[in-house]
């Protein structure tokens, strides 16, 4: 999930209730939710490093175990010198009083619910790590998810920031946020209208003021519905996959792996890939109308690369790619001086694209021995 998500759901959980067990809990949720993706510095790099290194050691078993601990002692050494400051200042101790166990399962709970989203994608993460480089993927929510947001922030606006610049920056993130989603072709009109809505009943809420006393049951209420909506997108995905090893088995293919790919903002349609042992197939329907299976395209053939496109794989270039990519397709382009390898992860890049745009695609260049000249 990206960033937004981890911080809204940590601060979710605060708000039902956790922020009263002990102090800095919801710092500590926060920080937390966000904790494993300091993997994200592997970008400064370049992007290929970020293939080869995200989602790794820092999402592992390992680092799962490490990540409480550390934000706990961090949290107590804060708390240290915000006491040490108010004692000198003459201020009172703060309320809830530091809990070092009760903080050290908040942590736990905070770092772990990160993985936890993030396996619910088609990105992928190696839960497993340093252990296994083994990749696993949940196939049920679009990596940047609209309902998402707005469940998990609903009941966080409603509850904090009381002064105007808190307000002013509640205001500036809602904005952007509706920005991205009312100007993206892919969400559909009515998906928009019901994002509106929902941003108005929040500001309606909160402008009334009658949310004041029951901060917590809504945030317990929200965070409940979104739990559910999980559920629900998880059956989708499942169901999706059945679907279409089925339809494909009617056929003639027997299909080893499936690929349900959830679209932003909507709820029952899929598309997806299906891989037998020969082909990938490239489909779309609803998961609550089996009839609706279609194919989006020829089957497309899965091949072992030929000796030049072995050449282009052993690019140190793109090692980040082929440690990440799931449903591989290789195209080889004869040129006037040599050869032309274009690397696909069919999962996000169209079988035809040609451009190194996005994520998921490399074209190599060759001379004629076969030495790699370029990569995009």
């Amino acid at each position: 999930m990206d960033p937004l998500a981890h911080t809204l759901f940590g601060a979710t959980l605060a708000e039902a209730g956790l922020k009263h067990k002990t102090a800095l809990a919801t710092a500590t949720l926060i920080i937390g939710a966000n904790a494993p993706d300091i993997d994200a510095l592997a970008m400064l790099v370049s992007s290929d490093f970020a293939l080869w290194f995200r989602r790794g050691w820092t999402h592992g078993i390992l680092a799962l175990f490490i990540w409480p601990f550390l934000l706990t002692g961090l949290m107590l050494g804060i708390d240290r010198l915000i006491q040490k400051r108010k004692q000198h200042r003459n201020q009172s101790i703060q309320s809830p009083p530091m809990q070092p166990l009760m903080l050290l399962g908040i942590a736990f709970l905070g770092v772990w619910s990160h993985p936890l989203l993030d396996l619910l994608n088609t990105y992928g993460i190696r839960l497993l790590m340093p252990f296994s480089q083994t990749w696993f993927y949940g196939d049920t929510l679009f990596i940047i998810d609209p309902w998402f947001w707005l469940l998990a922030g609903s009941g966080v606006v409603l509850a904090r920031s009381k002064s105007w610049a808190g307000i002013g920056g509640w205001i500036l993130l809602g904005t952007v946020a509706t920005a991205l989603i009312t100007t993206a072709e892919i969400v559909p009109t009515a998906m928009k209208a019901i994002w509106l809505t929902g941003i108005s009943a929040i500001v309606i809420v909160r402008w009334s003021g009658r949310h004041r006393n029951a901060t917590r049951p809504i945030a317990i209420t929200l965070l409940s519905i979104l739990f559910l909506y999980i559920a629900v997108m998880i059956t989708g995905s499942k169901l999706t996959a059945s679907h279409a090893r089925t339809q494909l088995y009617e056929k003639g293919a027997e299909i080893m792996e499936v690929m349900a790919n959830p679209l932003p903002a909507r709820i029952f349609l899929r598309t997806g890939i299906a891989a037998s042992d020969t082909h990938y197939y490239r489909f779309r329907m609803n998961w609550l109308l089996p009839e609706s299976f279609e194919l989006t395209g020829d089957p497309i053939p899965i091949e072992d690369p030929n000796p030049v496109a072995e050449a282009a794989l052993n690019s140190p270039d793109i090692r980040g790619l082929l440690n990440w990519i799931r449903f591989p397709a290789y195209e080889v382009r004869r040129l006037d001086d040599g050869w032309s390898v274009i690397i696909r992860d069919l999962r996000y890049v169209h079988p035809q694209q040609e451009t190194a745009v996005g994520i998921g695609i490399a074209v190599v260049e060759l001379d004629e021995e076969l030495m790699v000249r370029s990569v995009q």
